[in-house]
């Protein structure tokens, strides 16, 4: 069996193998979700309504099956990309339009991600305004949502197109390795978008106002003080334009850092939960995880660009995905993009290990909140939002070991009832 074959067998097998285990898990989720619909866990009895905790169930059930479906279609599309020949077929339209070279490739990308976004908009507007519109979720209008749309594909294009070009130079003209120089620009790119997103992106999206609550603004301040966090500014985003889930982050690198609190969190929330809420917001940076993510986040993309750099010069990377590298021009927009789809394939078995890391994140920064805050503003604070956003309180074991980020409201809560307060 050539080289091809095994590479094609290879990416089929984690294709289905992936496929199966994803409606399992699905499948467990609703299940588990549906049996305990009609009864509040005896911890939440006195605190979550039964009609709450079956909205929940019925959103939980609702979203699962959408991603079904949504799951099966991904697959569909990434099989006619792939083994199906429909990257191929892209790439010698181009080739025959506008020769080899930067633009040819170049118009790849943009091809890519035009028919894939193109693709995948009837189940983008469903989920918007159906899904979440079903729940009283969704808050945006389809202009907004068209205004949004415009906004994202002019930055995309704006801001995506130079990095691209410049990554696709690099792995002509860079030598064997090009992929430190292209990491180099990737992450360098990143960076920069951190620093400048606060005052620059977010403000084309949503409206940022100064935080104008004088006591909560004294609250969060001296939280600050007493942690030793310095931030550029408290602001309030209009979230409710757009949706009615609820939240709370920072945003920037450096000295561009701000704290952002959504319009709908100050108004769900009293002033002592909020700053709680911030309080395990601020756990996150004392035992920077923020840092530790970065550098992760460093780590695998090297990784990612030094197998990219491997793999790029095999010719059974590109057959035994289905696609013919070109002859007498460059392949790099070719084998960026199939790298683009093949890594999820095979990196989906080890999303858990992400999870599980970031679910002890999680945890540390409850710790840190309760040592800072209020332990039982936490506690209610967390039970309002898991109730505001319609999130199960009864969420499958299995499903929550592979794919939350963060852990359920019964571990959080109990976790929190062991550690001491000081504050």
């Amino acid at each position: 069996m050539s080289s091809s074959m095994i590479f094609t067998v290879a990416f089929a097998a984690a294709l289905v193998a992936g496929l199966l285990v994803k409606f399992w898990l699905a499948s467990r989720q609703m299940r588990h979700v549906a049996r305990h619909r009609n009864n509040v866990p005896t911890p939440f009895a006195q605190t979550i309504s039964l009609a709450a905790h079956q909205k929940a169930a019925e959103y939980t059930i609702a979203k699962s099956r959408f991603g079904l479906i949504e799951m099966a279609w991904g697959v569909v599309i990434l099989l006619g990309w792939t083994l199906l020949g429909g990257l191929d077929v892209v790439n010698k339209l181009l080739l025959a339009w506008l020769g080899g070279g930067m633009t040819q490739q170049l118009a790849l990308l943009v091809a890519f991600a035009a028919i894939g976004g193109l693709l995948e908009l009837p189940f983008t507007l469903w989920q918007t305004f159906r899904l979440e519109e079903r729940f009283g979720f969704n808050k945006m209008t389809l202009k907004l949502w068209l205004a949004d749309a415009v906004k994202s594909t002019v930055l995309g294009t704006v801001i995506g197109l130079p990095i691209a070009a410049l990554i696709l130079w690099l792995m002509g003209a860079a030598g064997t390795f090009w992929w430190l120089w292209a990491w180099c620009a990737w992450m360098g790119f990143n960076l920069l978008l951190m620093l400048i997103y606060p005052s620059v992106i977010g403000p084309l999206f949503n409206k940022f106002k100064p935080l104008d609550d004088p006591t909560l603004q004294a609250r969060v301040t001296a939280l600050m003080k007493r942690c030793g966090f310095a931030a550029k500014g408290l602001f309030v985003m209009d979230g409710s334009t757009r949706s009615a889930h609820a939240n709370a982050y920072f945003t920037g690198f450096g000295a561009s850092k701000r704290v952002v609190f959504y319009d709908t969190l100050l108004r769900q929330l009293s002033a002592s939960e909020v700053e709680a809420v911030l309080a395990h917001e601020l756990g996150h940076f004392k035992h920077k995880h923020i840092v530790k993510r970065l550098v992760a986040m460093f780590a695998l993309s090297l990784a990612g660009f030094a197998l990219l750099g491997l793999v790029s010069l095999q010719s059974w990377f590109f057959t035994g995905l289905g696609v013919q590298p070109n002859m007498g021009s460059p392949n790099s927009a070719l084998a960026l993009l199939l790298f683009m789809i093949a890594v999820p394939v095979f990196g989906f078995f080890v999303a858990p290990l992400s999870a599980r890391l970031s679910r002890k994140h999680e945890f540390e920064a409850d710790a840190y909140a309760v040592s800072q805050s209020s332990g039982a503003d936490l506690s209610a604070a967390l039970l309002k939002l898991y109730q505001d956003n319609a999130s199960t309180l009864t969420p499958d074991p299995v499903f929550v070991k592979f794919y939350y980020s963060h852990p359920p409201a019964s571990e959080r809560l109990q976790r929190m009832a062991l550690v001491p307060a000081t504050a």
